[in-house]
């Protein structure tokens, strides 16, 4: 499925895509679904992190003595819309073990759809921090655009959203309410349907993860 806006990146690895295509299938476990995601994840860090700033250090091999090129992941912060971005959280900092964590929990009242805020802690300092905001569906956008309401206020020196899967209004939400967020998917699916979950999709990722209904 094709994608024109942008600030959309689409990662089309084919490891990437042909975990996605498993996950989507519905008869997947839970523990088979939870693997793939982290898998996923850990793939997509690549990307999403292909132009994280970099600084040069002393080093010894074991011959001489020399300089090499390290990434600050302290200056780094990945912040998991609960509940469902910590199946992101968990494979990104298998790749990022010392990148700092922020949670933001966000609940879709579902009459209003309406993202309601119920819990919300980042680390300090975020105005000399790159942000990555994650969680596996881009569907309404209300609740990514809250989190990035949320954390705008904090100044952070840059945001990026990640998802598993988007849609032509999720990815419409976050670009006309920040258009300075580019978006990571594995996916961008064809809309919503009349309850706000994306098709096809792969349902509900949360209740997917956590084996819950």
């Amino acid at each position: 499925m094709g994608h024109s806006h942008p600030a959309v990146h689409l990662v089309d690895h084919p490891l990437v895509q042909h975990k996605l295509t498993v996950m989507r299938q519905k008869e997947v476990s839970t523990k088979g679904f939870r693997q793939l995601l982290n898998e996923i994840s850990m793939l997509m860090t690549y990307e999403v992190l292909r132009d994280i700033p970099m600084h040069e250090i002393p080093i010894e091999t074991p011959f001489e003595s020399t300089t090499g090129m390290v990434v600050d992941g302290k200056k780094l912060v990945f912040v998991s819309i609960l509940r469902a971005g910590s199946g992101i959280l968990d494979g990104m900092l298998s790749v990022v073990p010392n990148a700092r964590v922020g949670h933001i929990g966000l609940y879709r009242d579902p009459k209003t759809l309406v993202a309601v805020e119920y819990y919300f802690k980042i680390p300090g300092d975020l105005h000399e921090r790159d942000v990555v905001v994650v969680d596996p569906m881009l569907a309404t956008g209300n609740s990514a655009v809250a989190a990035v309401d949320r954390l705008k206020e904090y100044h952070p020196r840059s945001v990026k959203f990640v998802c598993l899967l988007t849609c032509p209004e999720g990815v419409a939400a976050m670009t006309s309410a920040h258009p300075d967020v580019p978006i990571y998917t594995a996916a961008l699916d064809r809309e919503l349907n009349a309850d706000g979950y994306i098709v096809p999709g792969l349902g509900d990722a949360g209740d997917r993860i956590f084996g819950t209904k």
